[in-house]
């Protein structure tokens, strides 16, 4: 049980990424007081966990009725987190994310991020959803969804941390730091989405 949660763990750290949607949000919230920016935050996640819940426990519900196999979303699921990891590799995925957080900011209506952009599609976005749900498709039993739950909720709580600890953080660690970690994450959840690959089509055959 210990292997299937580090590996639920190492899985949705890379995905979600805590450390670098935590330069987002601050920039995000800048303008905001410190009470707005930690209610946003705790929102975030809780949307965000609500979304990824239902997938983890609904999820293979929903490919059945779409008449979907599992080793299918796996293959399909692996080539999306590959795509999201020569993102991270490249810097492509934070260009994005930034991207997309300077159009929210432009919108002078725009007083709370928490539902769009950081609920979604930043924490649950694709990659998260597909992460959850072939991570639950491995996991034997209610004792294996437990785990993988479990290690839904300590990255989800880690990147509440993170988006808490936003401001301070960026200006302790800086721009190179979070970099460097993004692109050796996505180097590691390249060899993950790998794996799903090959397990994906050693089921189908």
């Amino acid at each position: 049980m210990f292997d299937l949660f580090l590996s639920a763990f190492a899985t949705l750290f890379v995905v979600i990424d805590p450390p670098g949607c935590a330069p987002i949000y601050a920039g995000l919230t800048a303008r905001f007081e410190r009470t707005h920016r930690r209610i946003m935050a705790i929102r975030a996640c809780v949307v965000a966990g609500a979304i990824l819940l239902f997938f983890a426990l609904f999820g293979q519900r929903l490919l059945g009725a779409l008449h979907i196999e599992l080793d299918a979303f796996r293959i399909a699921g692996g080539i999306m987190l590959f795509m999201i990891a020569i993102d991270m590799v490249f810097e492509k995925r934070t260009a994005r994310r930034e991207q997309r957080a300077e159009q929210v900011k432009a919108d002078p209506e725009q007083d709370d991020v928490s539902i769009f952009p950081m609920a979604m599609p930043m924490l649950a976005g694709p990659g998260a959803i597909a992460s959850v749900m072939l991570l639950q498709s491995n996991a034997m039993g209610i004792e294996g969804t437990m785990v993988v739950l479990a290690a839904l909720g300590s990255v989800l709580l880690l990147t509440l941390l993170a988006l808490l600890a936003a401001g301070p953080l960026m200006k302790l660690l800086g721009p190179r730091f979070e970099a460097v970690l993004t692109r050796l994450l996505g180097v590691l959840l390249a060899a993950l989405a790998a794996q799903y690959v090959i397990d994906g089509v050693r089921g189908s055959f």
